[in-house]
């Protein structure tokens, strides 16, 4: 019997095969453009989530986290219990956006595109139209909060304007207990805290 704790369903996928990838074992690899493959983003209809979308929800949450509970910014929410925006594609979900109003800004409880449609605009479309709620209902800013290993995180946040807010160092060893490998094996210890002012017109 394996006593190793099981990762969530693989988040990545390999840019040469195609392989899904768990977490510890993902690394990221630097690229010209012209061998990048599969970039072309994808017309996706981002929509308020609606009770008959519960099922999916509670799907992508359980392949991401394993549950729909989430720890961030020093509290738990339930993503059931969110404003939730999803991307649908087709037929299907591609994504979905979990969001909550924390300490006066619109807060990204969950975001979780499938591993198939990362990289094609998604997570993208989705932080557009949490841009767009915020300024709709006079939110200063959106904000989400990563933990130290999240390296494909960082690097997307801060790729749609987000900046460093604040760090709460050793907040997720001490929640969990210890420091345990995450993307790429980095240890995770701190919660990093990012934020995008909102521009209103």
């Amino acid at each position: 019997m394996n006593d190793e704790p099981q990762a969530p369903y693989p988040q990545y996928r390999c840019a040469q095969c195609g392989k899904e990838l768990p977490l510890t074992d993902a690394r990221l690899a630097v690229m010209c453009g012209d061998h990048r493959s599969g970039d072309e983003d994808i017309e996706v209809t981002i929509r308020p989530a609606v009770p008959a979308d519960r099922h999916d929800i509670e799907d992508i949450c359980d392949q991401a986290l394993g549950e729909t509970d989430v720890d961030t910014f020093g509290r738990s929410f339930d993503v059931l219990e969110q404003e939730n925006l999803v991307a649908v594609f087709e037929c299907g979900l591609a994504g979905l956006l979990s969001l909550a109003v924390h300490e006066g800004d619109l807060a990204v409880v969950l975001l979780s595109v499938y591993p198939e449609f990362q990289g094609h605009g998604v997570g993208r479309a989705l932080i557009g139209a949490a841009i767009d709620l915020a300024a709709s209902r006079g939110l200063p800013a959106v904000k989400a909060a990563i933990s130290n290993d999240d390296v494909p995180s960082f690097s997307f946040y801060q790729r749609h304007d987000f900046v460093i807010d604040s760090i709460a160092k050793g907040l997720l060893a001490d929640r969990y207990g210890s420091a345990e490998p995450g993307f790429s094996g980095i240890l995770v210890r701190d919660e990093i805290r990012l934020r995008r002012s909102v521009c209103r017109a």
